[in-house]
């Protein structure tokens, strides 16, 4: 049976790229787990590439199909967004598969499928590096949305507390502060717990 690698982070600490990064990397041959969401598209976004964009209906749908691993609800500036992992037929039983989440859609995935199968990879970055990091992003939006990039930038100390991070039994980290050094630090990990 094939693992999970479960990629964590707060938000701006570089899980995206870190993310596309690992899946290039063909010696790895992680293949990616979308997740789907709610939340409205951003520029440079493509739909099937980094989420499954769709509506509050099919989210309802696919929780009576019984295909919903696990669900959050974000409380932002522009209404209620939902972020939810899908058990689409994309988890395969021979290939290691990459997807990204919090600490508590992990603990929700590694009880789905057991935690033998899924292994945790948090990122760490210092605050201040995140916040410039979002500040720029956000900027090069063509509707930023600076309240809501506060507002999660809040709401990660909370979703991503060491306490969160103890219960799921998070205990190593990566810090993003040299991208290179990181990605070799999880290829690395990742080789390992193959």
């Amino acid at each position: 049976m094939g693992r999970i690698f479960y990629l964590m982070g707060k938000s701006s600490s570089g899980k995206d790229t870190i993310y596309r990064e690992l899946l290039k990397d063909s010696e790895l041959s992680l293949s990616p787990v979308l997740l789907y969401t709610t939340r409205p598209i951003r520029v440079g976004e493509k739909e099937g590439v980094e989420y499954h964009f769709i509506t509050d209906e099919k989210v309802e749908e696919l929780k009576r199909q019984g295909k919903v691993v696990e669900l959050r609800e974000y409380h932002t500036f522009h209404g209620i967004w939902k972020y939810l992992t899908v058990d689409d037929g994309s988890f395969s039983e021979k290939d290691d598969l990459l997807m990204i989440g919090t600490p508590e859609s992990y603990v929700k995935s590694r009880d789905y499928f057991g935690a033998d199968r899924v292994c945790p990879i948090m990122i760490d970055l210092d605050d201040g590096e995140r916040l410039m990091r979002a500040l720029n992003r956000e900027m090069a939006q063509e509707m930023p949305r600076y309240q809501e990039m506060c507002r999660r930038f809040l709401a990660d100390e909370e979703d991503f507390s060491e306490e969160k991070q103890k219960e799921a039994g998070i205990t190593r980290r990566f810090y993003n502060g040299d991208l290179q050094v990181c990605l070799d630090e999880i290829k690395a990990y990742v080789r390992e717990k193959r």
